[in-house]
């Protein structure tokens, strides 16, 4: 009988361990790469000086760190911050007329399932996207090339594999809604001149909670 209750006892701690590492109070801090791939239709600016633009921005991926507070058990408010990401500006047919870099902090409301060594998760939230060090190339350059900064939603979804007590690989997937609008040389490029990047974001990360 004692050697019943020891197993019982073993395997209720084995089975509330990983539940008591992601409950109301716990923190979690991700490491991880992402990669930025705009869709593939990023709209046409209509009537410019050069006719209209078939606009197409390039991917790029950048290491990424995220940062989650547990308000109830298996619910969580994420932060997500990067290094820079960097993307080439082209028009179909033309080529590259431009450069721009971006921070894309996002916050996001998630809930995590179960309390397994596999648990997948979904969250939505707000993307803010502040471009810089933007530049013009190719038949423009020279040209001062302004993209606006961007407030959109977010979607977020991925699967943590729990590899220790407090740490777990992570593979996941964002959908942001970055618009900008661009100017060349201080008016707007184009009716409308808004560029729909609206890009997918995907990558891993390790996870580490305490």
């Amino acid at each position: 009988m004692t050697h019943c209750r020891i197993a019982l006892a073993c395997a209720l701690a084995l089975a509330a361990s990983p539940a008591l590492a992601q409950s109301a109070g716990t923190w979690t801090v991700g490491v991880g790469v992402h990669n930025v791939a705009p869709k593939s239709n990023n709209g046409t600016l209509v009537g410019t000086p050069l006719g209209d633009l078939k606009m197409d921005v390039g991917n790029n991926a950048r290491p990424t760190i995220t940062a989650e507070y547990f308000l109830k058990d298996n619910l969580g408010v994420e932060v997500l911050a990067s290094l820079p990401f960097q993307h080439d500006i082209n028009v179909v047919g033309v080529g590259k007329v431009g450069s721009t870099k971006h921070l894309p902090p996002t916050v996001s409301l998630q809930y995590h399932f179960g309390t397994g060594k596999v648990r997948p998760f979904v969250g939505a939230g707000v993307n803010y996207t502040r471009f810089f060090s933007t530049k013009s190339a190719g038949p423009i350059a020279g040209a001062r090339l302004d993209l606006s900064d961007s407030w959109g939603l977010a979607a977020h979804l991925g699967i943590d594999f729990k590899v220790s007590d407090k740490g777990a690989l992570r593979i996941d997937y964002r959908f942001i809604d970055i618009d900008t609008k661009v100017k060349l040389n201080g008016a707007n490029l184009g009716a409308p001149n808004t560029v729909h990047i609206d890009p997918s974001v995907y990558g891993v990360a390790y996870v580490y909670s305490f």
